[in-house]
């Protein structure tokens, strides 16, 4: 009988430790130790996480026993079983090889048992302890999301994704295979593993295999019955390979006997040791986490020397802590006045804003922070209302004790604007918009999210929280307690001023902490000329066009939505023809059921809630060949845009200026695109009629004209630049109309005997091909059978071999480097690109495509940097940027004046950084409204 301890009411947790390294490496920028250069990004990530788990473990859930398991090494029983098990993994990234035994280290470090066994797989060692704990009576919290894991599960063994914080317990298994636990095995073996080279049963996927199995009970029933299936093609691969698929099972059927050294009992929860912890962290040379950990154990923090051996311009991280005890109020001018004296021995603040609105146009200013060294931020509360008990029953008395506004901004003007200052700030342009609604012009400036952008543009978002808790370690006071949600939100202004002023002044201490840490990283990610040329510049001549905004008719929105009305009412009527009977066209549920049970069209796939799937993608698939997806997807334009455009726009028009002010977002995607916001005004459709018509909403001014400037083609001429394309680069050089050529090439038809259709199609070819499109997609855009829109793709890398060279090229140049580049030297991570599955092809897709579209985005935001000096002199102001096209508002009579200044500037925005092969063109229009110009 055993003496053993673990028994009922223990709690066992298995860490797989592979899973918590590989997300620490691929979710963090790379790291190096100050003092070496050796690579810590990974190690730190898994120090966070481990932290994280130590302090998240309490409450009646919390484990009694806990470990950490390892993979050993890459050679296992598996392998001697089938060679190519695992053969084709890609090699472990170089930097990333020095970490792994440091994070062995570091799990000792934190006194949480860590185990490995050679010729095993760290699965075969959780599967035997989990076995174990739930023979013993107790139960086991599995922490990982790897499937492998789920024939596991039950009768007290579950698993935890803890990056999505998702329980998985048998329910769990089912809705991700389509069997329960017992079965799993059964499915993957069918399946296989394109990941883990586990060879399966060809052409069968998950789904098919959790059919058969769900039929034939389990996979050896299935195999001896294999003759009874009715499916010619399934039935022959069953038989032809029954001994593979004996052989994937075995290679996915985990070890649940795995011969180990320590039992249960030797895995019994044990607190940090400071002396064990403290001296790995500094020996990691973690600041910020060194000290979050000490203040935790309630010990000294030890010494870190990170003196560097050869990098002089490593970042210095301060040592010292966030206090908000020690934030300070401003609320007099003599308090005031020893920060702005501060500032001025410094050379540089950071500075933040607090209003009562996110849009800039509307917002009332209600208080300043400003920082100037670490522990040192204050706030100057300045139109906080007051409180009259627990309610304010609407009161507009301001609470006591702040600085007059007109006095405060008085004082700060002079900062603000003085050229030896330098203004930090997080999304410096929203700041900045305030400050010029009071008349303040700031200036210098740097903006830590665009620094974030710049180097880490594809690896995760850059705003403040996530950026303070990925580079400071730090998670800042969240503003959804002070504010509310819902009916009951309150505006900053009814922020009492206790609760205000820490919050407010420490959103001024992490951007300068950030800075601390961003602005030397700069150079060596190579990318400050992309920084102090593209995205710092940029930001005062967004600033200036939102402020500015563009003229919206009311009246003509009120037609158009009118006349949208009455022409969804006509297609409904069509509709209810083709279906038959009449039912709620909006209603994805009632169209499922009509198109898929009534008129028992292909391709149905019901959701969790049982109803089926009738997105875009699919009505798309089944336009190519029925009449009614195409007018659902006729109505459902319509319908978007009246709600989206016609009438919400409507809502958009500032009520003091008349105008509808935009907001572009110049870190939202990783290529370099703006992306515009309240309203976007970049995805209005103008592909069809009624899209186009939108614009003609968009107004000059009294006595002023509306000039579109356009790139013709930018993205087709940079990759006839960058893939080095003979004949698209002769196309442009000669001004043909590269449409017809390509058509011309392609489907051997003369240039003068082109026809639109056919002009259509090889416009659609050359503008997917950039975006990687497949043939799945290329047939949905055409409405064309699949088969026949891949014949196109395939002739056309024929006919421009040099295409496929390029796409082959930045592929594996992804792979290496975990980056694409511009021609301007941006760079847009690609974390994804060596994924498995249909995200591999996304992210290779995107991977081709960032190159492009990024050069592209990069030439137009060098032509708006030069524009408002170009334009000084000329009675114009810049308006709008849509993708590759710049719109102006010029006074009657200055058009052409305009026009030219402002095409000699996009055309030779390139220069002199990059000599592009292909000359940039730019097509020009004028009109009463937008619709005219364009």
């Amino acid at each position: 009988m055993s003496d053993s301890s673990f028994g009922k009411g223990c709690h066992l947790h298995l860490i797989d430790g592979s899973a918590f390294i590989f997300r620490a490496y691929h979710a963090l920028p790379p790291l190096t130790r100050k003092s070496d250069g050796l690579p810590i990004g990974a190690v730190s990530g898994f120090c966070n996480m481990l932290h994280r788990y130590v302090e998240g473990n309490t409450g009646p859930d919390a484990p009694t026993h806990v470990a950490v398991i390892f993979d050993k090494g890459s050679h296992t029983f598996r392998n001697d079983m089938y060679d190519q098990y695992k053969a084709n993994r890609d090699a472990m990234p170089e930097d990333l090889r020095p970490q792994i035994p440091l994070t062995r280290r570091a799990t000792e470090a934190f006194n949480i048992a860590c185990k490995e066994k050679e010729g095993y797989e760290a699965d075969d060692i959780i599967a035997t302890l989990a076995v174990q704990a739930r023979a013993a009576g107790g139960r086991c919290t599995i922490i990982s999301s790897d499937k492998d894991l789920m024939q596991l599960v039950g009768d007290g063994v579950e698993m935890l994704d803890a990056m999505k914080n998702k329980r998985i317990d048998r329910e769990g298994v089912f809705e991700k295979f389509g069997v329960y636990p017992d079965r799993v095995v059964d499915v993957q073996a069918l399946a296989g593993d394109s990941v883990d080279n586990v060879p399966g049963a060809p052409g069968i996927g998950i789904k098919t295999a959790a059919l058969l199995i769900n039929e034939y009970g389990d996979l050896e029933a299935l195999l001896e019955r294999a003759e009874e299936i009715k499916q010619p093609k399934r039935r022959q691969t069953l038989i032809d390979h029954a001994e593979q698929i004996r052989l994937s099972r075995r290679l996915v059927l985990l070890d649940e006997n795995t011969p180990l050294d320590f039992t249960l009992d030797d895995l019994e929860v044990r607190d940090p040791l400071p002396d064990q912890l403290m001296p790995f962290l500094a020996e990691m040379e973690f600041r910020t986490l060194t000290k979050r950990i000490a203040d935790h154990l309630d010990v000294e923090m030890p010494e870190i020397d990170d003196t560097p051996a050869s990098a002089p311009d490593a970042p210095e991280i301060e040592d010292v802590p966030f206090d908000k005890e020690g934030y300070e109020m401003v609320g007099d001018s003599a308090a005031l006045q020893s920060r702005i004296d501060r500032i001025y021995e410094l050379g540089y603040v950071a500075v933040d804003t607090e209003t009562t609105s996110l849009d800039e146009m509307r917002a009332d200013l209600v208080g300043i922070s400003l920082c100037v060294e670490p522990g040192s931020a204050c706030y100057i509360p300045l139109t906080h209302k007051a409180h009259r008990g627990d309610d304010l029953f609407g009161s507009d008395d301001l609470a006591e004790g702040q600085m007059a506004l007109e006095e405060a901004l008085s004082m700060l003007k002079p900062v603000l604007e003085d050229p030896s200052i330098l203004k930090i700030g997080q999304n410096m342009k929203y700041d900045a918009k305030i400050f010029a609604q009071a008349g303040i012009d700031v200036a210098p400036i740097d903006d830590t999210m665009l620094m974030s952008y710049a180097m880490h543009a594809g690896l995760h978002g850059h705003g403040m929280d996530a950026l303070a808790e990925r580079y400071l370690g730090h998670t800042p006071i969240p503003i959804k307690p002070l504010l509310g949600s819902g009916k009951s939100a309150i505006t900053f202004d009814k922020v009492p001023l206790e609760d205000a002023v820490p919050y407010a002044a420490e959103d001024a201490e992490i951007t300068l902490r950030l800075w601390q840490q961003f602005k030397p990283s700069l150079h060596r990610a190579q990318v400050t000329r992309v920084y102090e040329t593209m995205e710092r510049p940029l930001v005062p001549v967004l600033a200036a066009m939102e402020r500015t905004g563009i003229e919206v008719d009311r009246d003509t929105l009120s037609r158009m939505s009118n006349a949208f009305s009455q022409k969804m009412a006509g297609l409904e009527d069509e509709i209810y023809g083709v279906a038959g009977r009449k039912f709620n066209v909006g209603s994805p549920k009632q169209l499922g059921e009509i198109l898929f049970d009534e008129m028992a069209l292909e391709g149905g796939k019901k959701g969790k809630t049982g109803a089926y799937a009738t997105g875009a993608d699919v009505l798309e698939d089944l336009a190519t060949e029925h009449e009614l997806p195409r007018l659902i997807l006729d109505w459902r334009q319509l319908s978007k845009l009246k709600s989206t455009y016609t009438d919400a726009l409507q809502d958009h028009i500032n009520p003091d200026t008349g105008r509808v002010h935009t907001s572009y977002s110049i870190a939202g995607a990783s290529t370099g695109r703006l992306a515009s916001t309240d309203p976007n005004l970049q995805n209005i459709p103008i592909r069809t009629e009624e899209g186009r018509r939108i614009r003609e909403a968009f107004v000059a001014g009294e006595g002023k004209t509306l000039v579109a400037l356009d790139y013709s083609q930018i993205e087709l001429r940079i990759l006839a630049h960058i893939a080095d394309i003979p004949a698209l680069k002769q196309a442009f050089a000669d001004g043909q109309d590269i449409h017809a050529m390509t058509a011309s090439e392609m489907f051997d038809v003369p240039m003068d005997e082109m026809t639109p259709d056919v002009r259509r199609r090889a416009k659609a070819i050359n503008f997917g091909v950039i975006y990687g499109i497949s043939g799945f997609g290329l047939a949905r855009n055409l409405r064309i059978p699949r088969s026949e829109a891949q014949g196109f793709i395939d002739r056309y890398f024929e006919r421009f071999p040099g295409i496929r060279t390029y796409m082959d090229d930045t592929k594996a140049f992804a792979k290496e480097n975990g980056y694409v580049e511009t021609l301007f030297g941006r760079r847009i991570h690609t974390p994804n690109i060596t994924d498995k599955g249909p995200r591999a092809g996304f992210a290779q897709r995107a991977a081709i495509n960032a190159p492009i579209q990024g050069t592209a985005a990069d030439v137009i935001r060098r032509a708006m940097i030069r524009m408002p000096a170009a334009i000084r002199d000329l009675p114009a102001k810049m308006l709008l940027q849509v993708h590759d096209e710049l719109l102006f508002e010029v006074e009657q009579g200055a058009e052409d004046d305009l026009i030219t200044a402002a095409r000699d500037v996009m055309e030779n925005a390139a220069d002199p950084v990059v000599k592009l092969d292909v000359k940039l063109t730019v097509d020009a229009g004028q009109g009463a409204n937008w619709a005219v110009a364009h």
